[in-house]
C-alpha cells in the first residue's frame, strides 16, 4: 500500500518541505519496516527537496519486539529523510522502570501497561528483578535519554499525546505532552489551539482529522494498523502497515 486518499489538511506547510509522522509503534518492528519502505518509496518520488520523518513516541511496550524497534530507529532510516524522535509516555515508564532508583509501585504500573513484553524482548524475566538497565544496550539508553517532547513546522505541532488547552506551545508541561487526553481531545473548535496538533497516544480504528488535531495512533498494539501521515502544502495522505 502507498500513501493514498490525498485530501485537504487543516494545517499548512511552507513550500519545499514534506513531513511524514509515524504513530505509536509499540514493539511492532516488522510493521515499522513496512512503513519505512512505504515512506522511502514516497520520499523518492515527492518533489519537495526537504523531507522530515517525525516519530511520535511509544516505540516500546505491549508488542513483541521493543528492542528491535529501538534498533531500527538507531539504524539509518528511509533515504533522504531527516528524522525527529519524540518521547511517549511508554518511554518515560520504560526508563523509570529500569532505573536503579525504581520503586515496586512504579515497576508494577509499567509492567501492567505493557512492560512485560519489553523486558522479554531483552531476554529478561519480569519476575526476577535485577539490574535490568544492564541488558539494554548503552546506545539505546542514550537514545531514550535524548528524545524530544515536541517539534513544530508550519502550522503543525507534533507531540505524543497532545497539548493543554489555553497554554502556549512553548509553555506546555511535559506530562501533558506525553499523557494528556481530556480536555485536549474534545477541545471546542471555538477555542481552537494555535495550529494543528499531530499526535498519537489515544488509539482509534482510523486516523482522526479535525480542525485542531490529527490523531494517528490506530492501535498497532491491539491488532490495528501502524499508521503514517504525509503532510505537504495544505494536503495530507495516509499509509498503513
Amino acid at each position: 500500500m502507498t500513501f493514498t486518499a490525498t485530501r485537504p489538511s487543516p494545517g499548512r506547510l511552507q513550500p519545499g518541505i514534506r513531513i511524514y509522522a509515524v504513530g505509536d509503534v509499540h514493539g511492532a518492528a516488522d510493521r515499522l519496516d513496512q512503513l519505512h519502505a512505504l515512506i522511502g518509496h514516497d520520499a523518492l518520488r515527492a518533489p519537495e527537496p526537504r523531507k522530515v520523518l517525525v516519530y511520535l513516541g511509544d516505540y516500546v511496550d505491549r508488542g513483541p519486539d521493543s528492542r528491535g524497534v529501538l534498533a531500527r530507529l538507531l539504524a539509518p532510516g528511509p533515504p533522504g529523510c531527516e528524522r525527529i524522535f519524540l518521547k511517549g509516555n511508554h518511554e518515560m515508564m520504560f526508563q523509570a522502570g529500569i532505573a536503579a532508583s525504581r520503586t515496586p509501585e512504579l515497576v508494577r504500573f509499567w509492567l501492567d501497561n505493557g512492560g512485560v513484553a519489553t523486558l522479554e524482548s531483552y531476554g529478561l524475566d519480569p519476575a526476577m528483578p535485577g539490574n535490568w538497565a544492564a541488558a539494554v544496550p548503552a546506545e539505546q539508553r542514550a537514545f531514550l535519554k535524548g528524545l524530544r517532547t515536541a517539534w513544530s513546522a508550519g502550522s503543525y505541532l507534533f507531540a505524543h499525546a497532545g497539548i493543554r488547552p489555553g497554554v502556549a506551545p512553548d509553555a506546555q508541561d511535559e506530562d501533558d505532552l506525553l499523557w494528556i487526553r481530556e480536555p485536549f481531545l474534545s477541545w471546542n473548535s471555538d477555542a481552537a489551539p494555535p495550529g494543528v496538533v499531530v499526535h498519537g497516544h489515544t488509539p482509534t480504528r482510523a486516523p482522526v482529522v479535525l480542525e485542531h488535531r490529527i490523531g494517528i495512533d490506530t492501535g498497532a498494539a491491539f491488532g490495528g494498523a501502524l499508521t503514517a501521515v504525509a503532510l505537504w502544502g495544505d494536503r495530507l495522505a495516509f499509509a498503513q502497515a
